[in-house]
């Protein structure tokens, strides 16, 4: 086995907009790789066949489905980011939920000293924490 990544499926072509906008908010983060979907090929062309990108040195993969599914993202998976300011986490929770859903509000649920989770306006999942 040589690596295990993280694939995000977008649909209606919004895995580039997706990409683009995690990789501006997210410190040391990146796209490192995209592959399109030519003129005679399978998805619309222009599209995301294959992408990575690293939101902080962790390598996700993402392409845009050009097959409408019966599914979506849920938030029963997420990506966990462990903040290291208040200023940070609400900076973040702030850029997320423009557009999204707060799943928790911010707040001090106890096990941690400011807890937020969400899903952004592309429906992945995330729970940014204070520890």
């Amino acid at each position: 086995m040589k690596k295990i990544s993280t694939f995000l499926m977008f649909q209606d072509g919004r895995a580039e907009e997706a990409m683009n906008f995690y990789t501006s908010i997210i410190e040391d983060s990146q796209i490192t790789n995209i592959v399109r979907y030519g003129a005679d090929e399978d998805g619309p062309e222009g599209s995301v066949m294959q992408a990575a990108f690293t939101l902080k040195g962790q390598e996700f993969m993402c392409f845009d489905s050009y097959i409408k599914h019966q599914f979506a993202f849920t938030p029963s998976i997420s990506i966990f980011i462990t903040c290291d300011t208040e200023e940070e986490l609400d900076n973040l929770f702030e850029k997320l939920s423009e557009g999204g859903q707060a799943l928790m509000p911010l707040n001090d649920y106890g096990f941690s000293k400011k807890f937020g989770w969400l899903n952004d306006r592309f429906g992945v999942s995330w729970q940014l924490n204070l520890p």
